[in-house]
């Protein structure tokens, strides 16, 4: 692994969504990779992603990095997204987990406390991703008794 192993559970296998072309291989192409735009066009709206906070009441299977990363990775590669790099941290034998997913299209991160059955869910996304999709695979993971669902749109071009 690397240097913040001792620190906590790192996850380095991508997603089968990532591609092995370089950027220099993609320039050489029809496609500039850099005039490719990853900014979001929804509704007449243009902005850089969808940035979606997701709490999780009355949820399980909160207290397992293993379980949590492999719930994230499903909820990522559900919506479309490439993941990059993944890093979890137990606390303690009974205690939460935060942990993120680093993706191209940006990240995926949770905060559990078992002790309430409560986690705290950031999605943010852009480009062709569907951090809605991803939802239900959050759904199956945790079986939470209710969730509270906000969306932001970052990066608005007025």
């Amino acid at each position: 692994m690397n240097a913040l192993s001792p620190l906590g559970m790192v996850s380095e296998l991508p997603s089968s969504n990532q591609t092995s072309t370089s950027d220099a291989e993609r320039i050489g192409s029809n496609v500039d990779a850099v005039d490719k735009d990853y900014f979001v066009e929804k509704d007449g709206v243009k902005f850089a992603g969808t940035h979606l906070l997701v709490d999780l009441w009355g949820a399980s299977n909160l207290a397992d990095p293993q379980h949590i990363d492999r719930a994230l990775r499903d909820a990522a590669e559900a919506a479309g997204a490439t993941i990059l790099h993944g890093h979890f941290h137990h606390f303690s034998p009974n205690g939460g987990v935060s942990g993120v997913l680093v993706l191209a299209e940006s990240h995926i991160s949770i905060h559990t406390w078992p002790e309430r059955n409560f986690a705290a869910i950031d999605i943010f996304m852009c480009g062709a991703c569907n951090p809605y999709h991803g939802i239900p695979a959050l759904k199956a993971a945790f079986q939470p008794e209710s969730i509270n669902l906000g969306e932001q749109r970052r990066g608005l071009i007025a």
